[in-house]
Parts: C-alpha cells; sequence; structure tokens
C-alpha cells in the first residue's frame, strides 16, 4: 500500500491567482484536486440541471439547454437562502469527488502529494484534510485587474467587498497559514517560493 502523502490545503483573496500556484506545485508531482472544476462539473449533471431549473425557472438555462452561470450567481449572491440551497445541492457532489480524488491520489506512485485548491477551505473546514496550509498573496490592484481581465468588467471594487462579506477576512487565513507564496511576482518568481515550500516538506 502506498505510504500516505502530504496533503497542501491553498487559501487567498478571490483572484488571489490560487490557480497559478496549483500549476507550479502540478509542474513539481502535486495531483492537484481543484473543487471549483468539480462544481462547474456537477452543474452538468442532468438531474441537478433539473432541480434548479425546477427551483429557478428555464431562464438559468443557456441556448444550448445547460446552466448558465452567470445567472445563477446573480440569484444567489443576492440571496443567502438561495445561496444555501445551491450549496446543499452541489456541495456533497464536490465533495465525494474530491474523497474520491484525494484516494486515487494516495495510490498513485506518481503524486508526490496532493494539493487542494477549494473555496473557502478555512471557512468550509477543510484544513482539518490538510498537513500545511499556504496562503497565496496578492495585491489588491492586482487582485481587481486579474478578475477584470479573466471574469468580466463586472469585477469592480464593490463587486469584490460584496462577494469578500462571505470569508474570512485575509489577515485571519494569512495568520492560520503555515507558508505564504508572494503572487504579485512572475511564474519564475512563483515557482521558486514554490519549491522552498516543496523542500520543507518532503
Amino acid at each position: 500500500m502506498s505510504q500516505r502523502k502530504p496533503i497542501l490545503g491553498l487559501v487567498g483573496g478571490i483572484g488571489s491567482g490560487k490557480s497559478a500556484v496549483a500549476r507550479a506545485f502540478a509542474s513539481l508531482g502535486g495531483r492537484v484536486i481543484d473543487a471549483d472544476a468539480e462544481a462547474k462539473r456537477a452543474l452538468l449533471d442532468p438531474a441537478v440541471i433539473d432541480d434548479l431549473v425546477a427551483w429557478w425557472g428555464k431562464e438559468i438555462l443557456d441556448t444550448e439547454g445547460r446552466i448558465d452561470r452567470h445567472a445563477v450567481a446573480s440569484i444567489v449572491f443576492h440571496d443567502p437562502a438561495q445561496k444555501k440551497r445551491l450549496e446543499s445541492l452541489i456541495h456533497p457532489i464536490v465533495a465525494m469527488r474530491r474523497d474520491e480524488q484525494i484516494a486515487e491520489a494516495m495510490a498513485d506512485d506518481e503524486a508526490k502529494f496532493i494539493v487542494l485548491d477549494v473555496p473557502l477551505l478555512l471557512e468550509a473546514g477543510y484544513d482539518k484534510l490538510c498537513d500545511r496550509i499556504i496562503f497565496v498573496d496578492a495585491a489588491r490592484e492586482t487582485r481587481l485587474t486579474r478578475l477584470r481581465q479573466f471574469r468580466g468588467p463586472g469585477w469592480d471594487e464593490a463587486e469584490l467587498a460584496r462577494r469578500e462579506k462571505n470569508q474570512w477576512p485575509l489577515d485571519k487565513k494569512k495568520k492560520l497559514a503555515h507558508d505564504v507564496v508572494d503572487n504579485n511576482a512572475s511564474e519564475a518568481a512563483i515557482l521558486t517560493q514554490v519549491s522552498r515550500i516543496l523542500r520543507s516538506i518532503l
């Protein structure tokens, strides 16, 4: 049986670039478990689509009959009860897949360690699965620039502040982390920092 591998959890602000740091860890032999990707995959499940349409109507579907995530976001981020309702449907699916992926990675000799890229990792208590918590640090203006670039012009200071109200303060997350990666820098600098962290772990 394979020896248990360390599990690293990534935390940081919205737009801090956790995915870029996850890619750096993956390039060094880590198996990344991306909860966002699994949540998007869950929205393709016909049973999930049926439930959401029953709740909110066909207006949440795009022209191809798939879930329009922007339409869903406009509902749940303005109504905490609907947000909780969505999470009660999606989170168990994502958690089940996460556990399966951890088991697969533990049994895979090519995976040296496991990285959990999970939104709200600390808030949801997933840090209990982790041997090490890594905070991805980026300046607020840098985060806003990235959000506008990758998620659209609707991401302004007010939108970021509204989304962050659902999360723990960044200084609290940073204080609970074992390591910090400065993601204001280049990809090469990120890889250097990630390599240093791995040496201390492995």
